[in-house]
């Protein structure tokens, strides 16, 4: 019971909401759940909110090599397609919009006789001669601010940060579902049953566990091909095996215990027992390796790409 406004009522102290008083007054932990949550939605929104809306963010322009954060450059548009078909705002949040135009970084602008008048920026220690382009109605000049610099093509790397959110989040939700599914049903056929079943999955656990997850996903990448539903299979095959020793550990350590009991001799079926039963009270750990895994899904899918876009990698592992 306590005390509100006067009125004495009775208190919620159920054990979810006693864990979300805990989490809440956690400063460190809340921050992180609401810098996660920006970043989800970030994700969602997608090209909507970034600089670069093309496919990809695939914009290049070679003369902004490596920049660095906060430059701003203006930027004029020397030619338009008007074959390129506007799409609409939940294609542009999931796909981009194709650019309609194509422009060039300049240094100065001018527009006399029907003309404008332009120099190509080629760098900050050089100066381009000034060249000619044909006046395009409308607005064809504007400037863009590169928040955090370009990449080695020129790229604005504020958009391609934005985009990689969806990956990396994808991958690691995906990953961490489909070892949970491995995990959780492998680990309680082994604890729950013991004996030969026990130890037939226990050894394969231990062969699994014995492998480099960053060589197996890799191995696993390659036996399923290029694509994204492949790259979850082969993270979450390669991180499910923490699920699975510590599910087993846990119903092992409650198969004994009381209500279980009175749940087989109420004549439950095993399937019933297991996942009403058991699984409801070893939810707490499994959280917990569950947001490890998590964070270990991403960093092997970053090890991955950056593996397959490292030749020399693929050279000494004899990939031509």
């Amino acid at each position: 019971m306590e005390r509100k406004n006067g009125k004495i009522v009775e208190a919620n102290n159920s054990p979810s909401r006693k864990v979300w008083r805990r989490f809440r007054h956690n400063k460190l932990a809340f921050s992180g759940l609401l810098f996660i949550i920006t970043l989800m939605l970030m994700g969602i929104l997608g090209y909507t909110i970034t600089p670069d809306q093309t496919p990809n963010a695939n914009t290049m322009y070679l003369q902004l090599t490596n920049k660095k954060p906060g430059r701003t450059f203006d930027f004029l548009i020397v030619s338009r397609n008007k074959n390129i078909a506007k799409v609409n705002i939940f294609e542009k949040m999931l796909y981009g919009q194709e650019a309609d135009f194509k422009s060039i970084p300049i240094t100065s602008y001018r527009e006399s006789e029907g003309k404008v008048y332009a120099r190509a920026y080629i760098g900050d220690d050089e100066q381009a001669e000034e060249s000619s382009y044909p006046l395009i109605s409308g607005n064809n000049h504007y400037r863009q601010t590169f928040w955090l610099g370009t990449d080695l093509y020129g790229r604005d790397l504020l958009s391609r940060l934005i985009l990689g959110i969806r990956v990396s989040l994808s991958v690691g939700l995906m990953a961490v579902l489909i070892s949970l599914f491995i995990g959780v049903s492998l680990g309680a056929l082994a604890g729950y049953f013991g004996g030969k079943i026990d130890a037939a999955i226990s050894w394969f656990m231990n062969v699994i566990w014995s492998l480099p997850s960053l060589l197996l996903v890799i191995a696993i990448s390659f036996a399923l091909g290029k694509g994204f539903w492949q790259i979850f299979i082969a993270v979450g095959l390669s991180t499910w095996v923490d699920v699975g020793r510590l599910v087993r550990g846990q119903i092992m350590a409650l198969k004994e215990v009381e209500f279980v009991e009175a749940a087989k001799a109420l004549g439950y079926s095993t399937p019933r027992t297991i996942i009403k039963h058991i699984l409801p009270n070893i939810a707490g750990p499994i959280l917990v390796v569950a947001s490890a895994n998590f964070a270990s899904a991403i960093l092997l899918e970053t090890g991955l790409s950056f593996w397959v876009l490292e030749p020399s990698l693929q050279c000494l592992a004899g990939v031509e």
